[in-house]
């Protein structure tokens, strides 16, 4: 048993205790609380102490490309130099890229990460962050614009995360992934981990769905994976993958940089979810989410980085506070509990993480903040204007 005093603690979306205290035991918090605190305290100091992190998108497996692909006037001119420059890989082969997926998992830990979802095609980085401790959701990412047999592509994907429980098999985005492969993963998934897809992230990508044709056209022609017989849904995305059975209840939709108003009320009506990476969507040329839109339309949105091919850290503290530039208007609190709460309820640990409370990991995280902070709006504030990065620290309180 352990106990930690800060002076703000952060159990969850909108309660900021003055003065608080965390009670731990083999890696579960017992009790909270705030005043006085149980004697054997260790006091942290002047610190929020808040749950561990959920970064609820990412690709752990490119972190070998960091610096390698460098930002884009648009989504197609992006994908051309990351799938040209992953192509080559690096020199040491898997060897460099494992040991930049621990490198990227250790920077997630230090800035105070603890659950991630994570989307891969090679399954690489799965036991690379089970041995370092990192709780992940595991998106086992499958292409085809072509396939010849999408039920088998999908039966062969989920023989291969059979063993794992919070993993599951999703398709890439509408420009990758065939109308019949979308059918076939949405009628072979099973829960707890939900579907995810990216969506809406590109203009190009508008387009191709408009029209078929433009960029993205070019790149699947390019590859030799354009099908002639393809016809344009000419309709808005999240309707698309409704009548495909892929959008409903639960379903990640992530980026959704240029989904209209009336889209925005598909995702809601179906129960889905956005996953917003605004430094990434800007990165890749795919322009800026309407973060504000998001949060008034009443949805769910939870917080990525994306890829370090595609951003410069993995920090969501760093996120956050790109966040806030884009929606001033949007409470603090709000934008927290998107980095905590709600990411680890669309991951499917909504019972066990982004909370600090009886029952939850004690994996939590503390910030070092200005001793004149004397409002807890204002320590929300502080949160999501741009922590620097020393002044964080991951903190079990489990652990004496």
């Amino acid at each position: 048993m352990s106990t930690v005093r800060a002076r703000w603690l952060m159990t969850g979306a909108d309660s900021v205790l003055d003065n608080g205290w965390c009670v731990a035991d083999a890696g579960r918090v017992v009790d909270v609380g705030y005043g006085t605190p149980p004697s054997g305290c260790r006091d942290l100091g002047d610190v929020v102490l808040l749950p561990g992190l959920v970064n609820a998108h990412t690709h752990l497996e490119l972190s070998w490309l960091s610096g390698r692909v460098p930002p884009a006037d648009s989504m197609d001119q992006w994908i051309g130099a990351m799938m040209g420059t992953r192509r080559h890989g690096l020199p040491d082969g898997v060897v460099g890229e494992d040991a930049a997926t621990r490198r990227a998992i250790e920077h997630l830990r230090a800035t105070g990460t603890v659950l991630v979802g994570d989307v891969t095609n090679t399954l690489r980085p799965v036991p690379l962050v089970t041995t370092a401790g990192m709780t992940a959701a595991v998106f086992h990412e499958i292409l085809g614009f072509n396939p010849d047999d999408p039920r088998t592509m999908v039966d062969e994907a989920a023989t291969r995360v059979a063993n794992w429980p919070h993993a599951t098999v999703v398709g890439h985005a509408p420009y990758s992934t065939s109308p019949e492969l979308f059918r076939a993963i949405a009628r072979a998934h099973r829960g707890p981990t939900p579907l995810a897809v990216h969506l809406a992230e590109s203009q190009e990508e508008m387009e191709f769905l408009r029209t078929g044709q433009g960029p993205m056209r070019a790149l699947l022609e390019a590859l030799d994976v354009w099908t002639p017989g393809w016809t344009p849904p000419g309709r808005h995305p999240v309707r698309y993958l409704q009548d495909l059975g892929y959008v409903r209840q639960g379903t990640l939709i992530v980026h959704g940089v240029h989904l209209s108003p009336e889209d925005l009320d598909d995702v809601r009506a179906a129960g889905a979810v956005i996953v917003t990476c605004p430094r990434s969507n800007v990165w890749v040329g795919g322009g800026v989410p309407p973060v504000a839109r998001f949060y008034a339309a009443g949805l769910d949105v939870a917080v990525g980085t994306d890829s370090l091919a595609s951003n410069d850290t993995l920090n969501l503290f760093d996120e956050l506070a790109a966040l806030r530039r884009l929606a001033p208007e949007v409470d603090a609190g709000r934008l927290l509990d998107s980095a905590t709460r709600v990411g680890a309820a669309v991951l499917g640990f909504g019972a066990t993480h982004g909370r600090i409370a009886p029952g939850c990991v004690s994996q939590c995280v503390s910030v070092r903040v200005p001793s004149l902070l004397t409002r807890p709006a204002d320590v929300e504030e502080y949160l999501v204007s741009g922590v620097p990065p020393e002044d964080v620290m991951p903190v079990d309180v489990s652990v004496a």
